[in-house]
């Protein structure tokens, strides 16, 4: 096992540039997510960790060791992909140990460590077969088991649960989350999807256009976000946004669309009239008579609670209760948020106040 530091790295194809000064220190043990948008970097730093692709500028260490110029099969990581890349003419047994055959490593250790993979993946009794003879969770879990054999000092992850069904995704979660808990390898695991990063993560890196928003753990992120983006990004469904201005004439409130007021418990010394969005996810809503009166538009039970698109003051919000309420399309309701669980942004640069 070893830490992974990342400084500064800068990524450019020809004129176009695609990482912009990325900083990221990766403990040793640790098990980080790259979450963001599709075109964010994320792949591309994965992938210039593994040594996949060329460092234009910056250093990347594992362990002690700066690795921008070193090939990848010497760095001593081992990645999984999104598309398994199993061999078809080989055995599942084949498959986990090729690489180990490769080094040339002897039979009795090649067996010893794909027995031991297998055991741990649950593999034992398909070793025999073919990746056609599998099933998608199972091919994948043989990608793990071949990144296993190897014992690396960093696992790499690039969206491996990309191909799967939503049950199967939900329960490789667990299972990759159960192995780095078992193995404690270092772990680097890139995906666009934020509820993996959330209940996978011990720390999570949002990027956006080659940039890191913020990095922290994932009810960090969650409960006090930087900016407008991780805000709207992290958490499912989306956070509210609303604009307006804060308040303090007549007590400390948001005045938002319509002149509407919502309440708040803390602002910047000196805020009265700034400009501002005022944040709300759509969890932190509750029903009462001193509430904005809304208008719902559509219903969507989920069974275990009941996500409500409504218009308030002129604008689209979404709410979520647990509640069992028996909502009709055009009643009118009012709604008010938690004022110890809004939050506040600055209009003109995004940024937390």
């Amino acid at each position: 096992m070893a830490s992974v530091a990342i400084r500064d790295v800068r990524k450019s194809f020809g004129s176009t540039h695609v990482i912009h000064g990325v900083t990221v220190a990766i403990a040793d043990g640790e098990f980080v997510v790259l979450v963001g948008p599709s075109g964010c970097g994320k792949s591309t730093l994965l992938r210039m960790i593994a040594g996949l692709e060329n460092i234009s500028a910056g250093e990347i260490r594992i362990g002690e060791r700066i690795v921008n110029n070193v090939p990848p099969k010497e760095r001593d990581i081992a990645m999984v992909f999104q598309n398994y890349a199993l061999y078809p003419h080989m055995t599942v047994a084949a498959n986990m140990g090729f690489s180990l055959k490769l080094r040339g490593a002897p039979r009795e250790e090649i067996d010893k460590r794909v027995a031991r993979a297998a055991e741990i993946l649950g593999l034992a009794p398909l070793l025999a077969r073919y990746p056609r003879q599998l099933s998608g969770g199972q091919r994948q879990r043989v990608a793990m088991g071949r990144a296993i054999v190897r014992d690396p000092q960093v696992f790499l992850f690039d969206e491996p649960l990309s191909n799967l069904d939503a049950k199967l995704r939900v329960a490789m979660r667990t299972e990759i989350k159960e192995l780095h808990q078992r193995l404690k390898t270092t772990t680097v695991y890139v995906t666009h999807d934020q509820i993996e990063a959330m209940t996978m993560a011990d720390k999570i890196v949002v990027m956006h256009d080659g940039l890191v928003e913020q990095i922290g753990a994932p009810l960090e992120l969650y409960d006090r976000p930087d900016n407008l983006f991780v805000a709207g990004f992290i958490g499912s469904p989306a956070m509210n946004f609303l604009k307006g201005a804060v308040r303090t004439n007549g007590g400390l409130a948001f005045e938002g669309p319509g002149g509407v007021r919502l309440p708040l418990t803390a602002a910047p010394a000196a805020a009265d009239g700034r400009a501002a969005i005022y944040g709300v996810r759509p969890e932190h809503f509750t029903l009462a008579d001193d509430g904005v009166e809304a208008e719902v538009q559509v219903i969507e039970p989920t069974g275990s609670e009941i996500l409500i698109a409504a218009k308030m003051a002129g604008q689209d919000v979404l709410a979520v209760f647990r509640e069992r309420h028996q909502f009709k399309p055009g009643e009118r309701i009012r709604l008010k948020p938690r004022p110890g669980l809004v939050h506040l942004f600055d209009e003109a640069s995004g940024k937390r106040i």
